[in-house]
């Protein structure tokens, strides 16, 4: 166990001492340490940012939305998977689904760029054929959410239901043919064996999705962002990135990243301690 607790310590841990840059004024020249403190200054500087509620609403919004919609497909999609009884087309869906997981943050933003441009992608000269007036998708502060959120349920849901999957082939067979035996339907085979054989997985993958909900990623979004849709497209992480490294305020971004995971944090101990008085399953 050396190895990987030497890697914990090294990498995670101690550089969380550098959280203290959150409470000073950091001078360049004399370092994190040798910076005079200055409290929860920072923090209050946040707090009366006039763009902090603009920030925590859109992390907030975008997170629920993405949870709400990318959290129960990748369900369905096992679900559906496992009850494929040819061999080939379930390898096939399995491959046209998971293919997109692998394809690069930039090179995704580049295809919904295309894919959504106002003149030649092929949404609107599809709904130009139609009849259709033209729609600059990316310029919709309206649209921003959902381009955001179904484009990622489709690049991510094929990879997320290979847990599921796994789950899923842990549960014994002897319950399936209990079930047929009892004359139970397809339906009622997933409702009454399949589901509750994956509800641990499920619910740990939920507490993780909820205790991570103010750590929305940052490039997909950053990358996706133009100055007509910054109104429901700025977050948290975006924000740290433009004050902490484009500014150079450091410790202004260090607090609001610490903000960030403190409000991460406190949801994790939340939903676990709830999620074990509910189901008794829980991560500690």
């Amino acid at each position: 166990m050396i190895p990987p607790v030497l890697f914990f310590v090294i990498f995670k841990y101690y550089p969380m001492l550098n959280a203290a840059l959150a409470f000073k004024d950091y001078n360049v020249t004399k370092g994190i340490w040798g910076s005079p403190w200055i409290g929860f200054k920072n923090f209050e500087l946040f707090f009366e940012n006039p763009m902090f509620w603009t920030l925590v609403k859109n992390t907030i919004y975008i997170s629920l939305y993405q949870l709400a919609v990318g959290f129960p497909i990748p369900i369905v999609l096992a679900l559906a998977l496992n009850e494929i009884r040819s061999a080939r087309f379930k390898k096939l869906v399995q491959m046209v689904t998971f293919a997109p997981y692998f394809i690069s943050t930039v090179v995704m933003v580049s295809m919904i760029m295309l894919f959504l441009a106002p003149r030649l992608g092929f949404f609107n000269t599809a709904m130009n054929a139609l009849g259709m007036d033209s729609i600059n998708f990316l310029g919709e502060p309206s649209m921003f959410r959902s381009i955001y959120v179904w484009s990622d349920v489709w690049q991510s849901a094929g990879y997320a239901s290979v847990v599921y999957l796994a789950a899923l082939a842990g549960i014994d067979p002897v319950l399936y043919e209990a079930a047929k035996v009892d004359g139970a339907s397809r339906f009622q085979k997933i409702l009454h064996v399949d589901l509750p054989g994956i509800l641990p997985t499920i619910t740990i993958i939920l507490i993780l999705n909820v205790g991570s909900i103010m750590g929305l990623g940052f490039e997909k979004i950053y990358l996706l962002q133009n100055p007509l849709n910054t109104a429901t497209s700025e977050i948290i992480s975006t924000y740290v990135y433009k004050i902490g490294l484009l500014n150079a305020n450091y410790s202004f971004a260090t607090a609001v990243g610490l903000f960030n995971s403190l409000i991460n944090l406190c949801l994790l101990v939340f939903v676990n301690s709830l999620a074990k008085r509910i189901s008794n399953n829980s991560i500690w």
